[in-house]
């Protein structure tokens, strides 16, 4: 619909169109041009600068030729990928690429995309999205990934597409666990009376709550001593190499987020059983290069079963550490600092797992504020 007074309309492709008239001098008359833009405000700026002898770029004046193809899913994904490999980690950019090729490429894109075909492409996604071999997680991800395709379609080509109605996504809460104090005090044990890389590793993140690709990370470069601190600086992590969908590369990258970058103090006695390790090596778990994330998983799982604990993954070292300094008292905000999160709330409902011994020692603290209570009654 077009603003009283203007020449400005809404055409049906979702594209403002804002017309004005100049002489022209070779056929003596004046005529009307036009400018196209996604907005009525720039489209309206846009004529003003026409109307003042402003050049402008001749792609914006000119309206394209009935003949022009039309833009397709694929073509936008690809140059949306394109974008993302200079502007964002290559773990990430790798990620996309691998959903849109597997999930993407062969089911919608050849998709048109315009606001008249944008019931039919929804169709078939929501169609796509229903076949019950798809995680909850990758549904959320394809969804995530095809509105960011067209949001860039949206601003390049100035198409109007509306963007995907996500489909209602239902995450089951797993049950976190942690170790148990028993647990720990085995694993304890069989690290003090075994102390080598691997112990030391297992160590560190219980004191700190590393995760396992900062752990692998670490170099002897990032800790001063002097001040009994700890920097986080990066991740090893493994990732698909492009062009290859089974063949990996372990790569060191910068830390999850910017809340990732943090300083951690550490105490006198695990900087005293770390110096014990020190080689003329960058690496504190490795040597001249990191160890792989599964090669820690697998001693740990080694040392999980000799010290008699049952089957729990390394990750949950982490969760422990956060339980343990929630349940010693530890302010949530400091917590979740150290962790390098970036919402307290993460912290609470991720990693923060009250133990059963916690709960019932809150419910004996009852009795004795009863009788308070009734004390003051009577």
């Amino acid at each position: 619909m077009g603003r009283h007074g203007e020449n400005i309309r809404k055409r049906k492709d979702g594209r403002w169109e804002g017309r004005y008239k100049v002489f022209d001098k070779k056929k003596g008359k004046h005529i009307y041009r036009s400018v196209y833009d996604c907005t009525y405000e720039k489209v309206k700026e846009k004529v003003l600068k026409a109307k003042l002898g402003i050049p402008g770029r001749t792609e914006e004046i000119e309206e394209p030729s009935a003949g022009n193809s039309p833009v397709l899913f694929c073509q936008a994904a690809e140059e949306w990928l394109e974008k993302i490999a200079d502007n964002r980690k290559y773990s990430t950019y790798i990620k996309y690429q691998i959903v849109y090729k597997t999930h993407l490429a062969g089911s919608i894109g050849s998709c048109q995309l315009s606001p008249a075909a944008a019931p039919e492409f929804q169709t078939r996604i929501s169609k796509y999205l229903s076949e019950e071999t798809r995680s909850e997680s990758l549904k959320k991800s394809i969804c995530c990934i095809i509105n960011q395709i067209l949001k860039f379609a949206n601003r390049k080509y100035c198409l109007g597409v509306p963007l995907l109605e996500k489909p209602p996504v239902k995450m089951k809460k797993r049950a976190v666990w942690t170790f148990s104090k028993a647990e720990q005090g085995r694993l304890f044990d069989y690290i003090y009376h075994r102390q080598d890389k691997y112990t030391m590793a297992v160590l560190l993140c219980m004191y700190t709550g590393l995760r396992l690709g900062e752990l692998c990370a670490l170099q002897w470069a990032d800790f001063d001593l002097e001040n009994l601190t700890l920097f986080i600086r990066r991740t090893v992590q493994r990732v698909a190499v492009q062009g290859y969908m089974t063949k990996t590369v372990l790569m060191i990258t910068d830390p999850k987020s910017e809340n990732s970058e943090r300083i951690i103090p550490l105490t006198t006695e695990i900087v005293r059983l770390l110096i014990q390790l020190k080689e003329d090596t960058p690496y504190v778990f490795g040597g001249e290069k990191p160890y792989a994330t599964r090669t820690i998983q697998y001693r740990f799982k080694k040392m999980r079963k000799e010290a008699k604990i049952e089957d729990k993954h390394f990750h949950l070292l982490r969760h422990t550490f956060a339980t343990n300094c929630i349940e010693n008292c530890m302010d949530v905000k400091t917590l979740s600092e150290i962790l390098g999160h970036s919402d307290v709330k993460i912290t609470l409902n991720r990693y923060v797992h009250p133990t059963m011994d916690r709960k019932r020692k809150q419910l004996e603290m009852l009795p004795d504020f009863y009788g308070q209570i009734c004390g003051q009654a009577a």
